[in-house]
């Protein structure tokens, strides 16, 4: 074995978004950091739908640049179409997504790498973790050289013993046309982990000039399109449409004669696939009321002929892709570039790691994004920028950075990893997030940049220009709240102009704005500010007045769940010894090993009454433990 000259502070093995995140984080934190891939040309890809963000998934971006990611500032520099979601229903789930030029985000995300001090990348094929006295030192290669260093971070995706199904072919890959790592779940499983399998797949790819457009519905972006990141003036380059198109019942039934040959039903798969992405033949099958699916028709980039078919990913025979296809509304003469196929892979359950994300069995090991067990580039970045966070402050000696349920839809997402024991590809939703009100895309900044800022991720540049943003809030909310308008006939006059009849009394501009027919801009016209205003500083403006009352009651809330939060479990708790709480609460409690009270009673199979006995039990401990010091 050969031992490497450099000794790294942060080694993370994998390109993917949850590796590009941790080792950014890391380096710009001041750690010599290594990233180790199997393939350099393939840092940052987009093995799927080739976009950023969505329903939730958009949360997740903002706060990941919030805390000083990159994911936000890539997609802004290389988006190719650019919406907001759910524009019609209250801001705390409204999301954003661009359509991203596929190859250009892959070339900006290694040109930011490559650029990075303290980071060096290495084309490196991982076999094993090497580990000392129960601590990761590091990783070995397939070439049998030793690269050091004081923490590792795992970041795998579906490189794990993958196998790719296409119909009855099988093969070892962790994505079509690149090679699967072998032997690393073998040191996974010497070391204790259990690991377990879990599936994902990936449409078909056309070409352009073969696809009817003009019989698709014509889906454009936002005009003027949103920046993701907070630091993003404007958005520049010019957009590009999408289009929509429908299966119909010839295509159901091409699915339903050929099913025993998709690899998802002949019985070859037996990882769990994602339940909220299934493929086109769980579609026809588990939906079969339903005499179409929707098919999202996408560019992959501004300078190639592949278009992105999203809706229809599958494991079928190629001839039977071929069929399904050309059955389908524009595609009838489609020429398919890429077939679709599944990919399974190995994962670590999240149980097996703590809320910082460092390993349970083995310290000063991480694990980030897919190998946990979720699906999608968003949660994966969102993994590896805490993971590369916490490697770092675990190298400073300093506290681990975890973010809790009521801060941030990363917090929701780990918390719910290391928590809840999820045995299928996890995806994130605002429905997951009981505090999502507060936890809005419009206030990310506002919620994390000071975090990142106090852990070394914010420059100055971006810090003061949030300062400025927060200062201008503050004084716009202080004005609308403080400029009281009387009822004259001008007065009345201008508010009928803005849809509100009726003024009976001195009312606030802020009493005003709370009322459903009036918006900020009917404020400006009643009473402008004092200079113009940044759009995102009126928008945040109207949405704290707008729904104050129920922010109101959402912090109420917060600072209930806070208390059980703060009532820590000792370490030396023993689970098998507490009497009337159920077996099976025993067994789960023992497994987690939960922080606190609040992760306590988030534990399924927990009921009320066994934390109550908990509870009982923690006292009695505390206060043998203060007799003893006595």
């Amino acid at each position: 074995m050969t031992v490497y000259p450099k000794q790294y502070d942060v080694i993370v093995v994998g390109a993917g978004h949850a590796g590009c995140e941790a080792a950014l984080a890391a380096s710009r934190m001041g750690c010599e950091t290594l990233i180790a891939t199997i393939n350099l040309d393939t840092i940052a890809k987009m093995s799927c739908n080739p976009a950023i963000g969505g329903l939730a998934k958009g949360h997740l971006v903002k706060e990941i640049d919030a805390l000083g990611g990159e994911m936000a500032k890539n997609i802004d520099k290389t988006g190719i179409q650019f919406r907001q979601l759910n524009t019609k229903k209250g801001p705390a789930v409204r999301s954003s997504r661009a359509q991203a030029d596929k190859e250009a985000y892959q070339h900006e995300m290694r040109r930011v790498l490559e650029k990075q001090a303290r980071l060096d990348i290495e084309p490196v094929l991982v076999e094993e973790l090497l580990t000392e006295n129960g601590r990761c030192i590091g990783i070995l290669s397939h070439t049998d050289t030793a690269f050091l260093g004081k923490t590792v971070v795992l970041t795998t995706g579906t490189f794990l013993k993958g196998l790719v199904h296409v119909g009855e072919v099988t093969y070892s890959a962790g994505r079509a046309g690149e090679s699967s790592a072998e032997k690393l779940s073998e040191s996974f499983l010497k070391l204790g982990f259990e690991i377990s399998r879990l599936k994902t797949g990936t449409p078909p790819r056309v070409k352009k000039d073969t696809v009817n457009f003009d019989v698709m519905a014509i889906q454009p972006g936002d005009e003027p399109p949103r920046p993701f990141s907070f630091s993003t003036e404007k958005i520049s380059q010019a957009q590009m449409p999408c289009h929509l198109t429908y299966t119909n019942e010839k295509t159901h039934q091409i699915i339903r004669d050929n099913i025993k040959s998709s690899a998802m039903y002949s019985g070859r798969i037996v990882g769990i696939g994602p339940r909220y992405c299934p493929s086109i033949e769980d579609k026809v099958v588990r939906f079969s009321d339903k005499d179409r699916h929707q098919i999202f028709v996408e560019p992959e980039g501004r300078n190639t002929d592949e278009i992105y078919l999203n809706g229809i990913s599958a494991s079928l025979p190629e001839a039977v892709q071929v069929e399904m296809v050309h059955s389908i509304k524009g595609l009838e003469n489609a020429q398919i570039l890429r077939f679709a196929y599944a990919v399974e892979y190995d994962f670590a359950p999240a149980t097996q790691i703590y809320a910082n994300l460092e390993t349970k069995r083995v310290e000063n090991l991480f694990f980030a994004g897919q190998l946990n067990g979720t699906t999608g580039y968003e949660e994966a970045a969102a993994q590896g920028l805490m993971s590369g966070i916490n490697a770092a402050l675990k190298v400073r000696g300093q506290e681990p950075l975890i973010l809790d349920r009521s801060q941030a839809y990363i917090g929701v997402l780990i918390d719910d990893l290391v928590t809840r024991d999820i045995r299928e590809p996890y995806r994130m939703f605002t429905s997951r997030a009981e505090y999502r009100l507060a936890l809005r895309e419009d206030n990310a900044d506002l919620r994390l940049t000071e975090i990142g800022r106090r852990i070394g991720l914010v420059d100055d540049s971006t810090y003061n220009q949030f300062q400025q943003k927060k200062l201008l809030i503050q004084e716009e909310l202080e004005r609308i709240n403080q400029t009281v308008l009387n009822p004259t006939l001008r007065t009345l006059d201008e508010l009928k102009q803005c849809g509100i009849d009726g003024l009976d009394k001195p009312t606030s501009l802020a009493d005003l704005l709370k009322r459903p027919a009036m918006s900020y801009e009917g404020i400006k016209q009643l009473s402008p500010p004092i200079r113009p205003l940044p759009t995102a500083v009126e928008k945040q403006v109207e949405i704290q007045i707008k729904y104050d009352g129920y922010i109101r009651r959402q912090t109420l809330q917060i600072e209930r769940f806070k208390k059980l939060e703060h009532l820590p479990i000792p370490d030396e708790i023993d689970y098998g010894s507490i009497h009337g709480i159920k077996t099976e609460a025993r067994e789960k409690l023992a497994k987690i090993h939960p922080a606190s009270i609040g992760q306590a009673s988030r534990i399924p199979g927990v009921s009320p009454a066994d934390i109550s006995i908990l509870m009982v039990r923690i006292k009695e401990f505390q206060r043998s433990q203060t007799a003893k010091i006595a």
